[in-house]
């Protein structure tokens, strides 16, 4: 595998896991003063929740990348969703919500597109071969 295979193999799959520690460090404001064990493990459960759907999805990913590409993509769009129906439902500012947006579904955009790109050489490779 030439080099700049490997950086396009390795890199949405790093990119993937720093993705991941970046949304679990969301769940850290559950460690609360009063809070007993049980409630910041329920706690710690329930906001990681979208970390651990997407580690499973990694581990699927990981050797089949249209896996990846889709379920980031979709990861993105279901996040703005949500993004927009806060900002419309509350008190939330379009911009904080703008930048909420680009915050989570930019990278998860980014690392679809490059699970895509990898996909689409992946099977041009074995459409050589044939």
């Amino acid at each position: 595998m030439k080099k700049t295979g490997k950086v396009l193999y390795w890199t949405p799959r790093v990119l993937s896991i720093l993705f991941i520690c970046f949304l679990t460090l969301f769940s850290l404001d559950v460690f609360e003063l009063g809070k007993n064990a049980g409630e910041i493990l329920i706690g710690l459960l329930m906001h990681n929740i979208p970390s651990i759907i997407m580690i499973v999805l990694l581990i699927i990913a990981w050797r089949k990348e249209i896996v990846g590409a889709v379920s980031y993509f979709v990861a993105g769009l279901l996040y703005i969703v949500f993004v927009a129906f806060s900002a419309v439902n509350s008190e939330l500012q379009w911009y904080i919500a703008i930048t909420w947006s680009l915050t989570i579904a930019g990278p998860a955009f980014i690392i679809g597109v490059l699970f895509l790109i990898n996909w689409k050489k992946r099977n041009k490779m074995i459409l050589n071969t044939n």
